[in-house]
C-alpha cells in the first residue's frame, strides 16, 4: 500500500509517528508524510529512514491569524492541496492516516476526493486537551466536529484504554489500542551509577504539568539532582531561564529521540505530575511511563488519573497527590530508599518485556492494515 500521514507537529521529535512510519514501512509499505512546520524548523522536503517528508510553513495569510486555532482551517486547505498534487504526481496513496483531529478534516476531504481509506489515529482527546484554555463553545464545537468526521473514518486508532470507550461511545466504526510503547532496548536490570539521586523529566512543561513546583522543590533538597528537556513549546524558555535558580537543576534543552531511553536510564527515577481535575489527564497515557518502564526506572505519577492507577496496579512507581508535600515526601521516599527504587524499577522492566513493548504494538498496527 501507498499510506499518506498527515502530521500538525515537527516529525523528528515524535516519536510515535515514526515508529508508526518505519513499522509500515518495514512491511513493505511506502510511506509520506505531509508535516505543518508551523515554526519554520525545516527545509520543504525530506527523506528519513527512507519516509518521504512533504513540509508545509505558514503562509502570510497564516501569521496574520492570531493563534493556531484560526490557523488550522488554513492549514487544513494547504495539506488537502498538497495531497492532490501528490496524488497526481504519481504518489497514488491507498490509505490516509491522520495524526490527531488538527488533521482529519483534510483526511475527510481526501476520501470525499478520492478512492481511499481513511485512518484516524487519536494521540489525544482535543476536547478535553484544550478545554482550560479556550472559551466553552470552542469546546463544543470540537467534540462536536469530532463527532461528525469519526464517522467518516474507516478505522480508528487510539492510545489509551478510556480513549477506546470514549471513540465507543461516538461510533460504531473499529477502534484499536495501540499505546506508546517503547522497543525493549535493555531486557537486564542494571541500577543507575550516579550516585547522587537523579530525577528525569522529558517532554512539555506546563503549569498542569507541575512547573515550576517540580524545580522549586528538587532545587530546595539536598543530595538529589533534577534533569530536564523537552520540547520549545509552553513553558520552555521561562523554564531554562527558572532552572539556573538552582546548582542541582540541569537543563538540556530538546534531545533527539534515540538520547531519551539511555538518558532515562542514567537516571533514578521520572515523573509526570499532572493535574488530576484534567479531563485529558485523567484518561490519557504518556510516553514518560512507557519509557521508564523500558528502562526499568520508577516513575512518580499523580493519582486520580489512569496513568496512576496503572502504575500502582503494576508497581512500577509511586503515586502522589497534586501538591507540593506529597511529591516532595515521594522523592524523599525515593532518594533514601535505593532498594524501594531497585524493586519498582524491576517491577517496570518485567511489565514492559511481558506486555508494554513496541513489538507488541506494531502487531496491532500491522493488523490494521491487513484488514484495510
Amino acid at each position: 500500500m501507498r499510506i499518506l500521514m498527515l502530521l500538525s507537529n515537527p516529525y523528528m521529535v515524535d516519536p510515535r509517528v515514526q515508529k508508526e512510519a518505519m513499522a509500515l514501512a518495514e512491511q513493505g509499505h511506502e510511506i509520506a508524510v505531509i508535516i505543518w512546520d508551523r515554526r519554520l524548523e525545516y527545509g520543504p522536503e525530506d527523506v528519513v529512514d527512507g519516509i518521504h517528508l512533504y513540509r508545509i510553513h505558514n503562509t502570510a495569510l497564516m501569521k496574520l491569524a492570531p493563534n493556531d486555532l484560526f490557523r488550522n482551517p488554513l492549514w487544513w486547505r494547504a495539506a488537502y492541496t498538497k495531497a492532490k498534487e501528490l496524488f497526481r504526481g504519481g504518489f497514488a496513496f491507498d490509505v490516509v492516516h491522520c495524526h490527531d483531529l488538527d488533521t482529519l478534516q483534510a483526511g475527510v476531504w481526501l476520501k470525499r476526493r478520492f478512492p481511499i481509506k481513511l485512518v484516524y489515529d487519536a494521540h489525544e482527546l482535543w476536547g478535553y486537551l484544550i478545554e482550560k484554555d479556550v472559551p466553552r463553545f470552542i469546546v463544543k464545537q470540537t467534540f462536536a466536529l469530532e463527532k461528525h468526521l469519526v464517522k467518516q473514518t474507516d478505522h480508528i486508532i487510539t492510545v489509551s484504554p478510556p480513549f477506546v470507550d470514549y471513540f465507543t461511545g461516538l461510533t460504531e466504526k473499529p477502534i484499536t489500542l495501540i499505546m506508546n510503547c517503547k522497543d525493549l532496548k535493555y531486557t537486564t536490570y542494571a541500577p543507575p551509577q550516579d550516585e547522587i539521586f537523579n530525577l528525569l523529566y522529558i517532554g512539555g512543561m506546563k503549569k498542569r504539568r507541575f512547573f515550576p513546583d517540580i524545580i522549586d522543590i528538587m532545587g530546595n533538597l539536598e543530595g538529589v539532582r533534577l534533569t530536564l528537556a523537552g520540547k520549545t513549546e509552553d513553558l520552555y524558555y521561562q523554564m531554562k531561564e527558572y532552572s539556573t535558580k538552582y546548582d542541582n537543576v540541569t537543563f538540556k534543552g530538546t534531545i533527539p529521540t534515540e538520547e531519551i531511553l539511555p538518558l532515562t536510564r542514567s537516571c533514578h527515577a521520572t515523573f509526570i505530575i499532572v493535574d488530576p481535575s484534567s479531563n485529558h489527564y485523567q484518561r490519557t497515557l504518556f510516553n514518560k511511563q512507557f519509557e521508564s518502564m523500558v528502562c526499568g526506572r520508577p516513575i512518580i505519577v499523580t493519582r486520580g488519573t489512569y496513568a496512576g492507577t496503572m502504575t500502582e496496579d503494576l508497581q512500577c512507581g509511586l503515586t502522589v497527590d497534586y501538591t507540593k508535600d506529597s511529591v516532595t515526601k515521594a522523592i524523599i521516599r525515593l532518594r533514601d530508599n535505593p532498594q524501594l527504587c531497585r524493586s519498582l524499577g524491576e517491577h517496570a522492566l518485567q511489565a514492559a518485556k511481558n506486555q508494554y513493548n513496541w513489538k507488541n504494538e506494531r502487531k496491532k498496527l500491522h493488523r490494521v492494515y491487513e484488514e484495510l
